[in-house]
């Protein structure tokens, strides 16, 4: 199981610490490190400013998000990021929900999420491999467009600029089952937003069909300290914005994520308590034994015993929420 690092995006604005933070982790050894967005800072730009930062680290996004841009400027990113960091990066997508596609990106929320993602990826695949003109008679990314608003100029088109390689890694944020399971056809891995050792069960079918070297990479809240229910209070914090905030009363994927965990009753609850305006008692109300079995949190030996349930299962690189230096140290050497 490799060690990643992920960074997730932007608060009020850039965390001085994410430098130091992305060059340690390549001194201890990590595999990679990554950015997101979501709708403040950007993934690629930060992605790009450690690039130039580091030497040998794998550079990943998780996770851009699709609506953000065209498939075809998705690529061009990528390929780009890929030739400046001399073959580092994987790219990391999702598709993210309705509120943020519609509510910030200002697109409509695709009515079939399975075909725009599977869409989107052959895009960039055809991209990437370089072998002949974009071309896809799509739903929702057709190349050349041909619309009933079109030109009727739209010329196929394969990039100028020769991809460094045309099977750079393409990964997917998938939370639904038929979403995962599409994942696991067309992706070269899986970034899930919440993992719990003692329930892969959950994905054991769908898994079992993986093809060799396909990464499970899920983003892990990791916090070494000496007082457990204070070390959980951040992944309660960020539980009870996306299961009450990142979403809707009546469609938010998270929220469906936490039931299938076997957390509906308690999911409702945070939704209904952060809808209301009442986000303490909403991150109150997530439970403390959620937010621990998909979290490494406590004293160095806690989380060396609960590492090993994480080493069992399917997973191939664990991607450290680390706020400090610390945790990243003592990860390193539990792992090593």
């Amino acid at each position: 199981m490799r060690l990643g690092l992920a960074l997730g995006y932007w608060g009020r604005g850039p965390d001085p610490r994410h430098l130091e933070l992305a060059q340690e982790a390549e001194r201890l050894g990590y595999h990679s490190v990554w950015t997101a967005e979501s709708w403040g800072s950007d993934a690629f730009t930060p992605l790009t400013w450690l690039a130039a930062h580091t030497t040998r680290i794998a550079l990943g996004t998780a996770v851009a998000q699709m609506a953000a841009r065209t498939p075809t400027a998705t690529a061009m990113q990528a390929l780009t990021l890929d030739h400046l960091s001399g073959g580092r990066m994987m790219l990391g997508l999702g598709l993210s929900g309705p509120q943020v596609v519609e509510g910030w990106y200002g697109r409509p929320f695709p009515k079939s999420p399975l075909t725009a993602t599977r869409e989107y990826v052959e895009v960039i695949r055809q991209v990437l491999n370089r072998e002949a003109p974009v071309r896809l008679d799509g739903r929702y990314h057709p190349h050349p467009y041909a619309g009933p608003d079109a030109t009727g100029l739209g010329k196929p088109l394969k990039p100028i600029v020769h991809p460094l390689r045309a099977g750079l890694p393409v990964l997917l944020g998938a939370e639904g089952p038929k979403n995962i399971a599409q994942t696991v056809r067309i992706a070269d891995g899986w970034l899930p937003l919440y993992w719990s050792p003692s329930r892969t069960e959950l994905y054991q079918a769908t898994l079992s069909d993986a093809r060799d070297g396909f990464m499970v990479a899920p983003m892990t809240q990791v916090r070494v300290c000496a007082d457990v229910a204070e070390g959980l209070k951040p992944v309660k914090a960020m539980l009870g914005f996306y299961i009450g905030g990142m979403g809707h009363a009546a469609r938010n994927f998270h929220a469906d994520l936490m039931a299938r965990f076997g957390y509906e009753a308690e999911a409702r609850r945070v939704r209904e308590l952060f809808l209301g305006g009442r986000r303490a008692e909403a991150i109150e109300a997530v439970p403390d034994a959620f937010a621990d079995e998909i979290s490494l949190v406590g004293p160095r030996e806690r989380i060396a015993e609960r590492l090993e349930l994480w080493r069992k299962g399917p997973i191939t690189d664990l991607l450290a929420l680390a706020p400090d230096l610390e945790t990243l140290r003592v990860l390193a050497e539990l792992a090593g």
